[in-house]
């Protein structure tokens, strides 16, 4: 199949299950299309069947912002027609859903008919789709999909709840790459952030409100009058200088790190005892999948699809979201020498159910069953 894959480009978790989606297609010998604004950040490697499509965004003075939404459908457009693409899957459905629409009405106009598969990923349901001012079109472009599918059933019901969906949605859950995020041997990593034995927490995040960056350094400061400890912090965003200037009042600057954007997060994961995830909400937990598979337990709320990957008492704890005593004590639980061996065993095998390899075939069917229809469709009229 010839696949136009529509994303941003970005560390975000929608872009990176796009670009690692494509890439996995592409080894099966599909021949896929990126459209976006900027390279996609994991799309570091080069193979034959794997195609960059950078969308043009123009600035007149007559606008005060740049129509993207315009320039992505102009361009998605140009790619299906040149590159006679068979389907469009778009990653979030603003703006990418409604601008793969406008692209569809168009192409119809040149006797070309393009099915489109959204893939709903969690805060363009669950945050910007809830405004009044996107949930029009963001209800409208889901319902004319050709096929649609979310993270988790967790997302699944929140988007049925919220949005008077129409169209049958299939859960297909996140992946890793085994051959990727995996535990490393680097010990002397772990040496040079903890030389006295201490045990290691990592995050990972955009340090967005919701992922509750403030928790996270409270655990961790509780937790550190317990035993010795350490936290890295990866990522950067808006709530990365309050969570500096915290550390810096209580003490905290030679055992937190924050480390930034970094591509090779398996690195640093390799070296992890506990990785802390106490979101408000997340409709998957990618991050948490990306350690699991790297043998690291993981402290988490009970939001959203959280529990459907981090099964509790087992490869990590769920707790309330906001509950820091709670997260304190399964933290001190999974670090006893006791219990972490067992932990990261069972760590590793959950993330082995998510194998990019299990779940790829799942959307080829989508694929093939949405443009059967399609086809269908077409002869019947």
């Amino acid at each position: 199949m010839k696949i136009g894959i529509v994303c941003y480009p970005t560390f975000g978790g929608s872009g990176v299950v796009a670009t690692e989606l494509g890439k996995a297609l592409a080894e099966q010998g599909h021949e896929i299309h990126f459209i976006t604004y900027d390279q996609p950040t994991r799309l570091d490697f080069f193979n034959q069947n794997l195609y960059y499509h950078k969308v043009d965004i123009r600035t007149y003075p007559l606008f005060e912002y740049p129509p993207y939404e315009l320039a992505l459908a102009s361009k998605m457009v140009n790619v299906v027609k040149y590159e006679q693409l068979d389907l469009l899957h778009v990653h979030y459905a603003i703006p990418h859903a409604s601008a793969a629409f406008m692209a569809k009405q168009i192409l119809k106009t040149h006797g070309i008919y393009i099915p489109v598969v959204t893939t709903l990923h969690g805060t363009d349901i669950t945050l910007v789709g809830k405004d009044e001012s996107y949930e029009p079109v963001v209800t409208f472009s889901i319902n004319q999909s050709d096929g649609v599918t979310t993270v988790s059933e967790s997302l699944k019901k929140d988007t049925y709840e919220h949005f008077p969906i129409t169209q049958e949605i299939d859960v297909i859950p996140n992946f890793i790459d085994l051959n990727r995020f995996k535990k490393q041997k680097k010990d002397h990593f772990k040496t040079a952030i903890c030389p006295n034995g201490e045990k290691l927490l990592v995050h990972t995040s955009n340090f967005r409100k919701v992922k509750r960056i403030d928790d996270i350094l409270e655990i961790f400061y509780r937790l550190r009058k317990e035993i010795p400890a350490k936290l890295l912090m990866v990522g950067d965003g808006p709530e990365r200088r309050k969570a500096e200037l915290f550390c810096q009042d209580n003490n905290l600057v030679d055992d937190v790190r924050f480390l930034g954007k970094l591509e090779a997060i398996e690195e640093v994961l390799s070296v992890a005892d506990v990785f802390l995830m106490p979101s408000e909400t997340e409709s998957f937990g990618l991050a948490a999948l990306e350690a699991m598979a790297c043998e690291v337990p993981v402290i988490s709320s009970n939001t959203g699809g959280l529990p459907e990957l981090n099964i509790h008492g087992i490869t990590g704890f769920l707790s309330n979201v906001g509950d820091i005593e709670d997260m304190v004590k399964n933290t001190l639980i999974i670090l006893d020498e006791n219990n972490l061996p067992r932990f990261r065993e069972n760590a590793l095998a959950r993330a082995q159910e998510f194998e990019i390899s299990k779940i790829r075939p799942l959307y080829e069917a989508v694929y093939e069953r949405v443009l059967t229809r399609c086809q269908r469709e077409l002869a019947v009229n």
